[in-house]
């Protein structure tokens, strides 16, 4: 019975800012500001319904005692004090309590538009001090998360030994702090355990290679040997050398997983000239023409692990060609504040499907396995590996007419 696979799940949004620009915008999300408008517009809400009750209650009182006079004129004479306040020079006692109570209404109206005018006044103050006041604590509250943000930065470094190690009271964020210090020091643990576990496979994987293939020389090179014993020497050292390169190339792709700690200034152009060089003879003995202009392109890094994604790239540009009249092309650029290797080739046809499969180690186009002598299997692993590790990326598109265009972009 057919099963329905599970579906993938989708990726996080990525964040409309680079966490690594120092140059960050001014209004990000961040919950410091989210904070902020949540108590400020909390307070500046109850102020404006507090506002409005004051200014109901007032006005309806106001109306009370303006709708009948506590007092009667009789006879008299009343003068008003003010331009608004217009009163008859002769009538009854009746005329004269109706103007004295229009001239009272209109007092007291005025005396809500003052009331109004300087309660909005005041609460613009309050709300401006409680922004700031909101602003403040919210950073003062938040302060251990910028901790443990600057201990994760210097960690993503691969600094390992970094620790939060927060004071203060036994809250969510020290319980937060405390949990990422123990992840941390067993991933420290687990990172030194992988390093002696490299250096210990180099040493015990390479030595008895170098003894095979030492062996496998020195019969080759007896001229008494018979043909057969000297064809079963070359296909055993062909195979040893194959091994070595396996080796070579997992233990690369072990060191390249990391970041690197120590940088250079290195021209992608400079790297890409030599791993021209390098693969030059083999494109010669293929019929392959290297061509493409390279333009200066500085970045910090390692330089020979920067070499290495150029030499892969053009390898297997070569090795996965035409059989007559193929070229392969290396270019370099700064594009848009970034620096860009470009390694393009005709060649078979690609599926864009089968593309994510080519960055996998041991797979090859409608291959699972190596099966040839076209290499291991490692080669874009590996370039993958080192282009993260420099903090790039490495993409990967099917030509038209066949073949790929592999570019690689690299942070300056």
């Amino acid at each position: 019975m057919a099963t329905t696979p599970a579906p993938h799940p989708q990726a996080p949004p990525k964040p409309t800012w680079d966490p690594r620009d120092p140059v960050r915008p001014l209004l990000r999300p961040t919950i410091r500001i989210r904070l902020t408008l949540l108590y400020g517009g909390m307070f500046l809400i109850a102020g404006i319904l507090l506002l409005s009750i004051i200014y109901l209650f007032t006005a309806q009182a106001l109306t009370d005692s303006a709708a009948q006079l506590p007092f009667k004129i009789v006879k008299g004479e009343v003068q008003p004090t003010t331009s608004w306040c217009v009163l008859p020079d002769t009538g009854t006692g009746e005329q004269f309590n109706e103007a004295v109570s229009v001239c009272l209404r209109h007092q007291s109206d005025r005396a809500l538009d003052d009331l109004l005018r300087r309660s909005l006044f005041a609460l613009l103050g309050l709300s401006i001090i409680a922004f700031a006041f909101g602003y403040a604590m919210a950073g003062r509250v938040l302060s251990p998360l910028g901790r443990i943000t600057r201990t994760a930065r210097q960690v993503a470094g691969s600094d390992l030994s970094r620790r939060i190690e927060l004071d203060g009271p036994d809250d969510e964020l020290k319980e937060l702090a405390d949990t990422f210090d123990e992840m941390l020091e067993r991933l420290e643990r687990a990172f030194t355990a992988q390093q002696r576990f490299v250096a210990n496979a180099s040493h015990e994987l390479r030595t008895p290679l170098a003894i095979n293939r030492t062996l496998l020389e020195v019969h080759l090179s007896d001229p008494g040997a018979p043909v057969e014993l000297q064809q079963l020497g070359k296909t055993l050292l062909a195979t040893n050398e194959r091994s070595e390169q396996l080796v070579e190339g997992l233990l690369l792709l072990a060191r390249s997983d990391n970041q690197i700690i120590e940088r250079k200034a290195v021209d992608l152009a400079e790297v890409a000239s030599r791993a021209v060089d390098q693969a030059h003879a083999e494109a010669v003995a293929k019929g392959i023409e290297i061509r493409g202009e390279r333009a200066p392109a500085v970045v910090q890094g390692n330089g020979v692990l920067l070499e290495r994604i150029a030499l892969n790239l053009l390898q297997n540009a070569i090795r996965y060609n035409v059989p007559e009249g193929g070229w392969a092309e290396v270019t370099t650029e700064v594009d848009h504040g970034q620096a860009v290797l470009v390694v393009s080739n005709t060649g078979p046809v690609v599926p864009a499907y089968e593309i994510d499969n080519l960055f996998e180690p041991f797979r090859r186009l409608r291959q699972e396995r190596t099966g040839s002598d076209k290499g291991v299997g490692l080669g874009l692993s590996i370039a993958r590996s080192v282009a993260r590790a420099h903090g790039g990326r490495i993409i990967a598109e099917p030509r038209e007419g066949g073949g790929l265009v592999m570019r690689v972009t690299l942070p300056i």
